[in-house]
């Protein structure tokens, strides 16, 4: 048996993490012994454990230590982290260290640094420009790259998850369609409220179904009033809302009539269509032709936004990004100053999103669908509040709240 001495410390008992780091020792074949252990006394308190983790060969034993490390485990003997260039483009060297979404530090020459840019499965690269560590995909290493290898010289600050007040601690429980709605929604709009006034911005990740269920008016009014700064969203949600302004129908349904229009289901291609003659969106609204709706009120208010493509798109509109790199980049640059993120009714821009935030940005998932917050939660975004309900009641409510109804 070959062993290595780990710590913890933090809120690891009142966050599970402790349990967490014993399961996975467990559960990759190794074993351990508590040979230190002191545990907090109050909710504010700070726990301690020093923990002998033994396995049946090296490699074994590094597999399960790269596993623990990102609860927050950390190898007794302190080292700098191992650095190995990249040796061609697009490709991370063997053994690269795969980050979490969770603060994360290195220690390089002795010294402790913050990684920037946190964001899951990416690699960490040291830049010898700035002396700076940041996270990096591997679309876009380049050759000579120094990459982080291994686990060791790397810390992570696991975000305390430990009892509080709030609708991003009561709520953190299986996804339900039975939990209070009316006080998350009072505590969503309050938070919003809170990163309005920061030097934070508000992102919405938005479906079609928000224009189908005739919701587009309740959006218009979050970004009038200044409670959206950032638009994730794909070109259905800008197609639809386009063709709500200039045909009035949503999928060829009359949205103040419920009825189907006669060819309505030629009015997404004719809306697009009209917006491909003008150039873009802006063009239009700038030539009097689109004068309602989400997107012309994101132009006319100066909503940041990333329209990302997918295989069936029809059309797309000029402002859609087709190339799914371009795209991520894109919404990498704006998620940086996020604070606040509120998906709504679309599974795979939620996902997307929630792969690019770090774990400290508070995250509510909107769907009738309750499989959509799970996905969240399974797939890293653990900080995500799945309500499940329909998008018009909750912007509707929300709107109330926020005393813009």
């Amino acid at each position: 048996m070959v062993t290595e001495e780990i710590t913890l410390e933090g809120h690891i008992i009142d966050s599970l993490i402790l349990s967490k780091v014993l399961d996975d020792i467990l559960a990759y074949g190794a074993d351990f012994r508590i040979t230190e252990m002191r545990v907090g006394q109050t909710k504010d308190d700070r726990s301690f454990a020093r923990v002998e983790v033994s396995a049946d060969s090296p490699s074994a034993l590094s597999e399960v230590i790269s596993r623990i490390a990102r609860h927050g485990a950390i190898v007794k003997t302190a080292e700098d982290v191992r650095l190995v260039p990249a040796e061609q483009d697009g490709v991370f060297p063997e053994g690269f260290y795969s980050t979490t979404n969770q603060r994360t530090c290195v220690r390089y020459q002795g010294n402790w640094h913050d990684v920037l840019d946190q964001e899951m499965d990416c690699g960490i690269v040291f830049d010898k420009a700035t002396g700076q560590f940041r996270c990096v995909p591997v679309a876009d290493i380049k050759a000579g790259d120094l990459v982080v290898v291994g686990y060791r010289g790397v810390k992570v600050t696991p975000a305390a998850r430990g009892p509080k007040v709030g609708v991003f601690e009561f709520m953190s429980s299986a996804v339900s369609s039975e939990k209070p709605k009316n006080v998350a929604i009072k505590q969503i709009a309050d938070r919003m409220r809170q990163v309005r006034a920061s030097d934070k911005k508000i992102l919405l990740v938005g479906g079609p179904a928000i224009v189908h269920t005739g919701s587009a008016h309740h959006v218009v009014q979050l970004i009038e009033k200044g409670y959206i700064d950032v638009l994730f969203a794909g070109n259905a949600l800008a197609v639809h809302d386009i063709e709500q302004a200039l045909y009035g129908t949503s999928l060829g349904v009359y949205m103040d009539r419920a009825i189907p229009a006669e060819t309505g289901h030629e009015h997404h291609l004719r809306a697009i269509n009209t917006i491909r003659r003008y150039g873009s969106i802006r063009a239009a609204i700038e030539a009097g032709v689109l004068t309602t709706g989400i997107m012309h009120a994101v132009i006319r208010h100066g909503v940041e936004f990333v329209l990302a493509g997918s295989i069936r798109d029809d059309g797309p509109l000029p402002e859609v990004i087709t190339d799914t790199l371009v795209a991520q980049a894109a919404m990498r640059a704006h998620v940086r100053s996020v604070g606040f993120a509120l998906m709504i009714a679309t599974t795979l821009h939620s996902v997307a999103t929630g792969n690019l935030l770090p774990a400290d940005v508070p995250v509510v998932c909107v769907d009738i669908n309750p499989a959509v917050a799970t996905k969240l939660a399974d797939r890293g975004s653990f900080q995500t509040v799945g309500l499940v309900t329909d998008v018009e009641p909750f912007l509707r409510e929300l709107l109330a709240e926020l005393d813009l109804a």
